[in-house]
C-alpha cells in the first residue's frame, strides 16, 4: 500500500490531497490567521494520526472476530518542547462501545494496541528522508 500526502499553500490558500494507493481524498484545512501555512500543527495532526489508525483498527481487529461495536472514542496525549525537539510522553485512552463481554472488549483493544500500523512505526523509529 503506498501512501502519500500533498500540500500547497501560499497567502490565504491550503490545499491538502492525501492518496492511498489511487485513491486521492481532499482534505479541508484553514490557514493560520496569518494567511500564511496550516491552522493545525504537526503535533495535532499526528495526535489525529493515531488516533484515526487505532479507531479504524478496532473496527478491522473487531470485525475478524466477529464483535459487535457501536462507537470508539479516542484520545492522544503529547508533548512538544522547543522547535527542532522531538515529541515526548505519547500515551492514550480508549473507549469501545459493545454489548460484547468487556473481558472480550478489553482484549480487543490491547490486541489492535499491539498490532496498530502507526503506533507500530513510531515504535520502531523510522528514518525520513529529504528527496530532491
Amino acid at each position: 500500500m503506498k501512501i502519500s500526502a500533498h500540500l500547497k499553500s501560499s497567502f490565504n490558500h491550503h490545499e491538502i490531497v492525501v492518496t492511498t494507493n489511487d485513491s486521492a481524498k481532499e482534505m479541508q484545512i484553514l490557514p493560520k490567521a496569518s494567511g500564511f501555512g496550516s491552522s493545525i500543527n504537526g503535533g495535532e495532526l499526528l495526535m489525529l494520526a493515531l488516533a484515526t489508525c487505532f479507531c479504524n483498527d478496532i473496527y478491522r481487529e473487531a470485525a475478524k472476530r466477529n464483535i459487535p461495536v457501536s462507537g470508539v472514542e479516542v484520545e492522544f496525549f503529547s508533548e512538544f518542547g522547543a522547535d527542532g525537539e522531538p515529541g515526548s510522553n505519547f500515551s492514550y485512552r480508549a473507549h469501545v462501545t459493545s454489548d460484547a463481554p468487556a473481558a472480550e472488549i478489553e482484549e480487543l483493544i490491547r490486541h489492535t494496541d499491539q498490532i496498530a500500523e502507526i503506533h507500530n512505526t513510531l515504535r520502531k523509529g523510522l528514518n525520513v528522508t529529504l528527496t530532491p
